[in-house]
């Protein structure tokens, strides 16, 4: 009796324990809480930070145990009332996966738009929770055991060296990365940049190529061509991890959701094994 008593003594210490945890986490929750001005005139709350591993590439990225992935989903082009995706083409635009999984629901649709209002509203409270954002991930990763990945455009292409430029090397252990329509910029070493073609930008694609570096290309087919205008495709949709991807290849991407459908150019149609296209 004694015995069953204390372990009925211990389960509700535990209990107890446990509430208080949750009662303390929707304190620092609330206080932490942000509010947003939306395009409407209401209000909207921020109150669970900025980053999310809530993405189906990222999460199926973190399956593989590699690396702990994050990431900062904005909403993408001008549909927060915001421009985000300086160079994005009309067959990006109206293929954009904003509305893909967990982007079909309204309520992630409007925590996204709200996100990126207040990027353009209170840069310094922005700035200040996606560096808290950065070091609970650190947090996680390391009770994973993992080194940490972190995609701060996955809907959007902002220019985050020049944005931030001290977030690299506040946290130079953590692997930034990102896909890129704007060529040229000029970034710290733990952010890593990928190309992504579209149909007006060809020519620049072909440049990067030429120069060595990755181009990402949107291909109709899941069935990929073993080259693309003379260089070496590799599959980009079983891990989001960029960085790791060897150099003057073209990282070919299944089209997806409503990009199914493009025929501006965006999405390519090409043969298999073509050597040239």
């Amino acid at each position: 009796m004694k015995k069953t008593a204390r372990k009925a003594s211990a389960r509700k210490a535990s209990a107890r324990k446990a509430s208080a945890r949750k009662a303390s986490a929707r304190k620092a929750s609330a206080r932490n809480a942000v509010s947003v001005s939306m395009a409407d005139g209401s209000a909207y709350v921020i109150a669970h930070g900025l980053l999310s591993s809530k993405n189906a590439k990222i999460e199926k990225t973190n399956e593989l145990d590699e690396y702990y992935v994050t990431g900062l989903s904005l909403a993408p082009a001008h549909t927060s009332g915001f421009e985000v995706c300086k160079g994005a083409s009309d067959g990006c635009r109206k293929a954009c996966l904003f509305t893909a999984g967990q982007g079909r629901f309204e309520n992630v649709q409007t925590a996204r738009i709200a996100k990126t209002r207040l990027f353009f509203q209170d840069r310094a409270t922005f700035k200040r929770m996606l560096f808290d954002d950065i070091r609970k991930a650190q947090r996680t990763a390391r009770k994973r055991g993992l080194p940490l990945a972190i995609r701060l455009n996955v809907l959007s292409d902002l220019p985050w060296e020049r944005i931030f430029p001290d977030l690299f090397d506040a946290f130079p252990d953590v692997q930034f990365y990102d896909y890129t329509k704007v060529a040229g910029r000029q970034t710290p070493s733990n952010y890593h940049l990928t190309f992504s073609r579209s149909e007006s930008n060809q020519a620049q694609a072909e440049r990067e190529l030429a120069a060595g570096r990755n181009v990402t290309v949107v291909f109709r087919s899941k069935v990929l061509p073993l080259k693309w205008l003379g260089a070496p495709v590799v599959s980009g949709d079983s891990s989001d991890l960029r960085f790791k991807d060897p150099s003057g290849h073209v990282i070919g991407l299944y089209a997806k959701g409503r990009a199914l459908t493009d025929a501006s150019g965006f999405v390519v149609d090409t043969a298999i094994g073509c050597g040239a296209n």
